[in-house]
């Protein structure tokens, strides 16, 4: 792919007569006010990912949402450094390779529900045996992961003037976002037809599944699971375009944009994933870097136990 090119001398280092900011690959000083605000309230969501995580035992969700906000927590400071100075290229370096990928380990923590449902409502109505959710989409994710992250360093250190290294990282980036997008999907698929099975064989599940079904504390977690789901699949979505366009295209160059359809949209995913956190909401994803019979978190017995009291 081959974008527009931005004409200015190789030599600009900050703006100034010759380095006019509108020669940057964002052509605007971006917004302190609003990165700033973006990354305080990814710091905020770090720290209580990570308190919540201990509390609750939930380390692999902790894990992948934790690194989530953290990275975008980076990415955003990265952003402040290019408000100073629009040329920055550690800032943008940070900037477009953390908040490319970091939503990666954020989709992370909603593969990870799908296999502790399909346990707690009952293997029979799925198509595959719950590990293998963990598996299969833990696996694309990363893939998803390794593909943005090197399109984005290939990218963001391409030398100035090498446009064919700096096309080759872009399209990368761009396959990757488009692979999660497909992969976000499927997974999407899954779990329509998971749920609508277990609809229609609800009058067979047991008391303590029962209770699950229809406590209102699993019901605002799985509402919760569909809201960052739908952020990051829309911050995703309009990733692809911003890419596509190339280097300094109109959709790149709007700040309002990058706002709502970028941070928002992934600020809304964070808040699902921690407000509604699995520790209380949902308490059989506790345990999940460990366990399989109760070693590190919760045995099978204790999270039923706990299920069945949040009816």
């Amino acid at each position: 792919m081959t974008g527009p090119k931005v004409l200015v001398p190789d030599w600009c280092e900050s703006v100034g007569p010759d380095c006019p900011v509108e020669g940057t690959v964002y052509g605007y000083y971006p917004s302190l006010g609003w990165n700033a605000f973006f990354a305080a309230a990814f710091a905020l969501a770090f720290i209580l990912q990570l308190g919540l995580g201990i509390r609750y035992k939930t380390w692999t969700y902790m894990i992948g949402v934790g690194l989530g906000c953290l990275g975008e927590t980076i990415g955003y400071i990265g952003r402040i450094q290019m408000h100073k100075n629009p040329y920055d290229n550690g800032g943008f370096t940070i900037q477009i390779v953390l908040l490319i990928f970091s939503p990666a380990f954020l989709a992370a923590g909603i593969y990870l529900t799908l296999k502790h449902v399909v346990i707690s409502f009952g293997e029979q109505w799925s198509r595959l045996r719950p590990n293998w959710y963990t598996y299969i989409f833990i696996a694309c994710d990363i893939t998803s992961l390794v593909l943005q992250s090197a399109g984005g360093a290939l990218a963001a250190t391409a030398d100035d003037g090498d446009q064919k290294t700096l096309d080759a990282g872009t399209d990368i980036m761009i396959g990757g976002i488009i692979f999660q997008v497909v992969v976000l999907i499927v997974f999407a698929l899954f779990v329509l037809e998971y749920s609508l099975r277990t609809f229609r064989h609800r009058d067979q599940l047991s008391p303590t599944a029962l209770s699950l079904w229809t406590s209102t504390k699993f019901r605002l977690f799985a509402g919760a699971v569909i809201v960052a789901y739908f952020g990051i699949l829309i911050r995703c979505i309009y990733r692809i375009p911003e890419l596509f366009g190339g280097w300094a295209n109109d959709l790149m160059r709007n700040e309002t944009d990058f706002i709502v359809l970028e941070g928002i949209m992934i600020l809304i995913t964070v808040i699902a994933q921690t407000a509604f956190h699995p520790g209380w909401f949902f308490p059989a994803l506790g345990g999940t870097l460990f366990n399989k019979k109760g070693r590190g978190g919760k045995s099978v017995s204790e999270s039923e136990t706990e299920m069945a009291a949040m009816a």
